[in-house]
């Protein structure tokens, strides 16, 4: 039994649409950070489904996802460490208190 693509489709389609609600409703730097990992990640099953349903003998969807991956390996390696410093700085990562970062 094959899953077909339309599944695929509404299960990216549902995590855009949650990462795109946390990153606007959430005020917290860690939640907002997950909420857009869920967004590349929705974005990386997109890569695979398209790749396995119009493109069955290559591979160019799955290493574009392999690479989306790493990409945001780095990206979130980066956010945390921002997000260390500035707890560091004004002991709260609530984004309402980072105007006291500013010049």
């Amino acid at each position: 039994m094959e899953i077909r693509m339309e599944y695929y489709l509404v299960l990216s389609t549902i995590m855009m649409f949650v990462g795109i609600y946390g990153f606007f409703t959430r005020r917290n730097l860690l939640a907002m950070l997950i909420s857009v990992e869920l967004i590349l990640n929705s974005a990386d099953i997109n890569f695979a489904v398209f790749n396995r349903f119009l493109f069955p003998g290559q591979l160019e969807g799955f290493f574009f996802a392999l690479f989306a991956i790493g990409v945001s390996a780095a990206e979130t390696a980066v956010a945390i460490a921002i997000i260390i410093n500035v707890y560091r700085n004004i002991r709260n990562i609530q984004v309402k208190n980072l105007k006291e970062l500013k010049f």
